[in-house]
């Protein structure tokens, strides 16, 4: 019973310097700032758009997207990430989320990147918004831009409910994955 306690604090204490790295990383947990996010969030948009054509029928298809700007993860033993990101349907924003995911294994860095998701169905897209919160899965589809190369918008990716696209990976903890993510609005 005593080593069950200790390595409840030992995971506290990794816990809790897992969520100090996300706050020095410059992604404010907790802090919210419309006028900032939305600004981050046309910043993503167009750089998508200038920078990745491939994208286009994606951009033209979906029925919403929702763009996470930023998202900080950092983990040492036990790990967590988090963003601040906005739904957008035609190009309006109609609701912001934050994006949280808590993870316990082998780890130990951090890092930032940023992603998107294309609702390409109406009820992807009606049941994101009606859920208290919604989970990223295993059936999410990704597209991954890379510098220079395609962002693997293939034929299986073009018919899925949800699409995935991270890009702008930094830091030291490789292959930012979506896979336990949780989606929630935030009211202002």
């Amino acid at each position: 019973m005593i080593q069950n306690t200790r390595l409840s604090r030992r995971g506290l204490l990794a816990g809790g310097g897992a969520l100090s790295l996300l706050a020095a990383c410059g992604n404010p947990v907790g802090n919210f700032n419309a006028e900032r996010l939305d600004a981050r969030v046309d910043a993503t948009r167009d750089f998508l758009r200038e920078n990745h054509h491939e994208l286009d029928t994606l951009f033209e298809d979906a029925q919403g997207i929702l763009y996470m700007p930023l998202v900080s993860e950092a983990g040492f033993f036990v790990g967590g990430s988090y963003g601040q990101g906005a739904l957008r349907i035609n190009d309006a924003t109609v609701d912001y989320y934050s994006a949280t995911r808590v993870s316990a294994g082998l780890q130990i860095g951090a890092q930032q990147y940023a992603h998107v998701l294309f609702f390409m169905t109406p009820q992807a897209l009606a049941d994101f918004r009606a859920g208290e919160g919604w989970a990223a899965s295993a059936d999410l589809r990704y597209a991954t831009p890379s510098e220079g190369g395609a962002a693997g918008v293939q034929t299986t990716t073009m018919f899925s409910p949800v699409i995935a696209v991270v890009f702008g990976q930094a830091g030291l903890i490789a292959g930012a994955s979506l896979a336990g993510v949780r989606y929630q609005r935030i009211i202002p």
